[in-house]
């Protein structure tokens, strides 16, 4: 089938952006060279569902020249780049079905494209494509052997099913792997955040007050990079123990309804919905900045920021304005969307390129062994961890030490 892009003519500028970022994806394409002699991937089909921008591109590209049929759409209406879709699309090696600032029936036809293609192996980022294979699209899940997981809000999506005895194929928890939380969602949520909260806003964080909801691997980072530019942060949380990590980092605990009158701007990486409300959008300071770095649009609750608007206005790109009955003023970021990449290019270069390369590896170990797997929810296997790592060191010019056969035999023995 055909690709489904907004304008194919804007693949030029696409195409630059992608090659930008595979000049700094250093694992991949060492990935590549392999894939391009071994061809591990040769008349298999896959699928994907992610943010579909440069650097994804570029995982599709790898995971294509390991000989796969690769079909893809993005995993958000609005983290989609149409240029970069366009230029993925226009060689005909590659389908696409994506675009950016989809409708909700739009983003699912294109999640069903790529379903329709029969993939065998389905990388996806959210849940969405499982979603649809135990729903509408139930009948084509037989065809699947399994597949891969990028997000916390996936993973948990996952073990739901697998709790209730419904997932019908094997998935492999990327989103666990320590190459992947360690650094993509501390570090990369932890600048992409506020790259893209800043370029949205133009504003300083220096001396504002911001409140991070959630003190998961995500928050860490985002927590860890407002308060290096100078922010004053407070956490909120539900969970003691991560709760008290955040104190002994020096961060303030608050619950939302202390911290809702003090925020200048708010962050929500929870991975649950309502996280901020009516009861605390009401007692918000004029002016307050309302962002969002969960998968979906549900932490902040938009339709009760809209019953207590008298008006909305589009104030900046990314910026809506909410005017409220005692005239104070609210701005939703990105949709209340994920603002990193709705309002941004998404995380570093560099760090995805650890995560995909996870991803690549996991794909590949999927295909060579699926015959051997069950329905269930699997972690990445050890060894694609050291290897991603080693391999890393080795491109960064870095060496470790090793244990001497004297310390190996001291270790064996204490165990």
């Amino acid at each position: 089938m055909p690709s489904e892009v907004r304008d194919i003519k804007l693949a030029p500028q696409g195409e630059q952006k992608i090659r930008w970022a595979e000049r700094h994806m250093k694992l991949l394409n060492r990935i590549r060279e392999r894939f391009l002699v071994e061809k591990p991937f040769k008349g298999v089909r896959l699928g994907l569902s992610i943010h579909l921008e440069a650097k994804t591109a570029q995982l599709a590209r790898v995971l294509h020249s390991g000989g796969a049929e690769v079909a893809v759409t993005g995993c958000n209406p609005l983290s989609t780049q149409d240029d970069v879709s366009a230029a993925l699309a226009q060689d005909g090696q590659i389908t696409v079905y994506a675009w950016r600032s989809s409708t909700p029936e739009e983003y699912e036809h294109h999640l069903s494209q790529v379903l329709k293609t029969r993939p065998q192996a389905i990388l996806d980022d959210g849940g969405d494509l499982v979603g649809l294979l135990h729903g509408k699209l139930s009948e084509l899940a037989p065809s699947v052997w399994g597949g891969t997981e990028e997000t916390t809000t996936g993973v948990r999506r996952l073990r739901t099913l697998a709790q209730q005895n419904k997932l019908r194929f094997p998935m492999f928890a990327v989103n666990d792997a320590q190459m992947k939380y360690l650094f993509d969602n501390r570090y990369g949520t932890g600048q992409s955040v506020w790259d893209g909260i800043m370029r949205t806003t133009n504003l300083s964080i220096a001396g504002k007050t911001v409140v991070v909801a959630g003190y998961g691997w995500c928050g860490r980072g985002i927590a860890m990079r407002a308060h290096g530019l100078g922010a004053n942060v407070v956490i909120t949380e539900i969970d003691p123990i991560r709760a008290i990590e955040a104190v002994m980092d020096g961060f303030r605990v608050l619950r939302m309804e202390q911290a809702a009158p003090l925020g200048d701007i708010f962050v929500t990486a929870t991975g649950v919905r309502d996280v901020i409300t009516e009861k605390h959008l009401k007692l918000l300071k004029d002016g307050a900045i309302l962002a969002n770095a969960g998968h979906f649009d549900v932490e902040i609750s938009k339709p009760d920021l809209k019953r207590l608007a008298v008006s909305q206005n589009a104030i900046r790109p990314n910026v809506e304005e909410f005017t409220l009955r005692d005239g104070r003023h609210l701005y939703l970021l990105a949709e209340g969307r994920l603002v990193n990449l709705a309002s941004g290019d998404g995380h570093p270069v560099e760090i995805m390129d650890l995560s995909f390369a996870v991803q690549a590896l996991t794909l590949e170990y999927l295909v060579r062994h699926h015959d051997e797997l069950k329905p269930g929810v699997y972690s990445v296997p050890k060894e694609i961890d050291q290897h991603v790592a080693r391999t890393k060191l080795e491109a960064l010019g870095i060496a470790l030490d090793e244990l001497s056969s004297a310390q190996r035999a001291y270790l064996e023995k204490a165990g």
